[in-house]
């Protein structure tokens, strides 16, 4: 659960917090009985466990090809996030990569903690793999290959342009986008999405996530990954690790400029999850996108960026899990984030007039949904109210798990 702090701070998290317990002990207890699922849904959970949450409500056949696809993609970016690996070596496993996942013998060491356990034991994905219907397996297959081969591509380019950005940000997350449409697709459940909005869904996520670790990328031993576009960071400082020392104007305002370029997505993700049919590909789909939105609210003009890892507290993201079940949500919630950004643009910021007109056309489509008044606003204007009937019932069942644990410590 989230930290006691947070929890006194904001006491109508506990009820949320709980039902995520609940929820995550249930996927430990869905992990099927065979050893190469079994791997496969436990390293799940251990690579990621917000997702592995998402993923337990899909469809069975859909749930276990979307969760080899990740692991498959997960484990393709474990190579090439291995800084430690020879250019040589890792180029051709990259290219090859989409021939491996018919190979059960097949695996490669490399990565640390649980990304070495995935990729030392990869023979249980490709076990599952080679059971997933030939449609899933030919879609996986295809977004692997493409993958590969733009991860290669870019571990020889460094990110110059904006249009390098996109074309980076295309090959490592776009690609999941347009692969997980294709999976829906397959399923039978949805229509097939159109690329450019499958892209943009990818993109948003994988631009938010660039942004949130700056930090732990540019310190990466032994060599920093570099994805912010020299063409936005050479107008604030003369090298990119530079921001970690910077005056705090100039880095804020360089991180900035980055938020604003990820709004451009915005658009297109409330358009594709629009568009959906089927409840639990529309959570799994829109649950990350609000999580996106509000990351971005919260690293936009914040300096602990450079310092840290920003990220939305435990509480709050047990609220979003709990709570996003209609597009009525998630125009709430893209709205009141969009508000929280817009909130804090500061009139000087050299591009302050850009992120306010991307921000107002982001809030001009919540409002013409006409859906705006169905939603709860959980995100936003509960958020500073200091519930004192709340804080009583956190107070008395604080006392109560005490009591029980002081007397159950007496009996031993």
């Amino acid at each position: 659960m989230g930290s006691l702090g947070a929890i006194v701070r904001h006491p109508d998290d506990v009820y949320p917090l709980l039902k995520l317990k609940m929820a995550a002990r249930h996927a430990e207890k869905q992990i099927p009985a065979e050893p190469h699922w079994a791997f496969c849904y436990t390293m799940l959970l251990k690579v990621s466990r917000s997702f592995a949450l998402v993923i337990q409500q899909l469809d069975p056949q859909l749930r276990n090809a979307v969760c080899i696809f990740y692991l498959v993609l997960r484990a393709l970016d474990t190579v090439e996030d291995d800084t430690s690996i020879a250019t040589d070596v890792k180029v051709p496993i990259l290219i090859a990569f989409h021939r491996h996942i018919y190979d059960r013998d097949w695996h490669f060491s490399c990565g640390t903690k649980e990304y070495k356990v995935l990729m030392d034991q990869f023979h249980h994905d490709s076990t599952a793999f080679l059971e997933l219907e030939k449609n899933y397996q030919a879609a996986i297959e295809n977004i692997t290959k493409r993958m590969g081969a733009g991860m290669a591509k870019f571990i020889c380019n460094e990110v110059e342009t904006v249009d390098d950005y996109d074309e980076y940000c295309h090959y490592v997350a776009g690609l999941v986008g347009l692969g997980l449409s294709k999976l829906f697709h397959a399923s039978g459940k949805e229509d097939l999405a159109p690329d450019h909005l499958s892209n943009s869904m990818g993109l948003f996520l994988q631009k938010t996530n660039i942004i949130r670790d700056y930090l732990e990328d540019i310190n990466e031993i032994p060599k920093s990954r570099m994805f912010w576009p020299r063409q936005i960071w050479s107008k604030y400082v003369n090298k990119l690790e530079d921001l970690k020392y910077e005056n705090s104007v100039k880095a804020v305002q360089c991180l900035n400029d980055m938020v604003t370029n990820a709004l451009l997505h915005a658009e297109d993700c409330l358009k594709y999850m629009s568009a959906l049919r089927d409840m639990s590909i529309f959570r799994f789909c829109a649950i990350p996108q609000i999580m996106a939105i509000g990351t971005l609210a919260l690293c936009y003009n914040n300096i602990e960026v450079f310092g840290g890892v920003v990220k939305m507290r435990r509480g709050l993201t047990a609220k979003v899990i709990d709570r996003t079940k209609t597009m009525a949500d998630v125009y709430g919630a893209f709205f009141d984030f969009s508000c929280m950004l817009k909130s804090k643009v500061d009139k000087n910021d050299p591009n302050a007039t850009k992120t306010l007109s991307r921000l107002e056309a982001i809030q001009k489509t919540c409002r013409e949904s006409g859906l705006l008044s169905k939603r709860k606003p959980y995100i936003l204007r509960n958020e500073s109210t200091n519930s004192s009937t709340m804080v009583l019932i956190l107070v008395i069942i604080l006392s109560i798990i005490f009591a029980y644990l002081s007397a159950k410590r007496q009996d031993n």
